[in-house]
């Protein structure tokens, strides 16, 4: 399941930042933003659980940041 999901958020992120340099709309660029940082999340998870902690608590905080840049595009 988490060799799955990383690939989905990314392919979404991919399609959403396309469609965005396509039409020239970048009101989506949050939810790629947010797809991004879900990646990084089951990423980190995953290595997490292959006891590197180091790498997984830096993605979790990629993760973190994402998520709050995605929210605050949302907001504004």
């Amino acid at each position: 399941m988490l060799k799955i999901l990383p690939i989905v958020f990314a392919i979404i992120a991919i399609s959403l930042s396309v469609y965005g340099l396509i039409t020239r709309d970048y009101q989506l660029n949050f939810l790629m933003i947010f797809f991004l940082g879900l990646s990084m999340l089951t990423l980190g998870i995953r290595e997490f659980q292959s006891k590197r902690k180091a790498y997984g608590l830096f993605l979790i905080g990629v993760f973190l940041f994402s998520t709050y840049a995605s929210i605050q595009s949302f907001i504004w």
